[in-house]
């Protein structure tokens, strides 16, 4: 059950005060704010506020640093290391990928790892930084293990999302953001949290059944996409993202579900100036170009339009702009209880 829709200011608003009431600095906080409200207005709501209590209490044990201060650990012009000692992944995570763009537009590419991060919620809020910019950019991350190695049955490997975003034309970005497994394990604690069933082909049990239970799949495993190919794209994320970062990974790397363990989690991201390859202008015409063939392919029987990567959320985020953000009862339930508890119920806005 779900109420009224919520003002997108007045939540950012109150998301923020969260933030600030536990000590980030106002700045970091509307960077975490706006990332979980955005995921809102894209329609993502397994990585919308709904997370803010899971992100609080993790700084409110000390096991995620509320104020951020990212050190340069190497250095070589267009490649660079970061270690984020353990401080929000939004906030890290914005400032290297602010620090790729800057050395693509001096090197025509740019890539920046990240050490000692932690979850960061959606991937795309950050890829998205460089379409403005003129630029593609790909972003890795690895994340707590969710599924097991193909052929094994014990949790090892991460959904480990990636990302991809570029500009295109006069359309909104082109835009990909996805993990690894069949589904985003976000959507199962979403159905969870509205107490519905999951699709069948989403998760087995802990006894290795299938299952329509989202509590038995948190305690289960979640399955990979298209079988032994997404476990295998999962171990390369997890390799660029922790591995390669000097990072946890694999089992080492803790989620935001959690508030006892450090999260060890680590991001690799590559900005490329499109300008260093060919004219922006020509770029963007040869993407409009690209769309345009894509729209105009032939409808499947059932569907009544093609769209292309990103184009669904561009269009959820107008209208929820417009009319409000719409939240199940049980994530109102929780960003009350979190209301009291940082005695900010005056800013609730709803």
């Amino acid at each position: 059950m779900a109420t009224g829709r919520i003002e997108v200011n007045s939540l950012r608003d109150f998301a923020t005060a969260v933030y600030v009431s536990i000590g980030m600095p106002e700045p970091d906080a509307l960077i975490a704010a706006d990332t979980l409200v955005q995921a809102d207005l894209w329609g993502h709501q397994s990585h919308g506020v709904m997370r803010l209590s899971w992100y609080a209490a993790r700084i409110r044990s000390g096991v995620c640093s509320a104020v951020a201060r990212p050190t340069f650990v190497s250095d070589f012009g267009a490649l660079a290391v970061i270690d984020g000692g353990d401080a929000m992944g939004q906030v890290l995570t914005a400032f290297a990928m602010k620090e790729a763009i800057r050395r693509a537009k001096l090197h025509g590419i740019g890539a920046v790892g990240l050490r000692n991060s932690n979850h960061f919620g959606t991937a795309m809020y950050f890829t998205l930084m460089a379409p403005p910019e003129g630029c593609i950019a790909f972003l890795s991350t690895n994340a707590s293990p969710a599924m097991a190695p193909w052929g094994g049955r014990a949790k090892t490997v991460g959904t480990n999302p990636w990302s991809w975003a570029a500009p295109a034309g006069k359309h909104s970005p082109m835009v990909l953001d996805i993990a690894n497994t069949g589904v985003a394990r976000g959507k199962v604690y979403l159905a969870k949290q509205k107490g519905q069933a999951i699709p069948e082909g989403w998760a087995i049990n802990a006894a290795g059944f299938p299952t329509t239970d989202p509590a038995e799949a948190i305690d289960g495993i979640i399955l990979p996409m298209a079988q032994h190919k997404g476990y295998a794209i999962a171990v390369m994320m997890d390799m660029l993202s922790g591995v390669a970062t000097g990072s946890a990974f694999g089992s080492g790397v803790h989620g935001p579900y959690q508030s006892e363990h450090r999260s060890g989690a680590g991001q690799f991201m590559i900005a490329i100036n499109i300008e260093a390859m060919q004219p922006l202008a020509d770029f963007n015409a040869r993407m409009e170009q690209m769309i345009s063939d894509l729209k105009s392919v032939p409808l499947a029987q059932g569907f009544d339009e093609i769209v292309y990567p990103g184009e669904l959320e561009a269009r959820h985020h107008t209208a929820n702009t417009r009319l409000g953000i719409l939240l199940p009862e049980d994530t109102l339930a929780d960003l009350r209880k979190l209301a009291t508890e940082t005695g900010l119920g005056d800013k609730l806005p709803f």
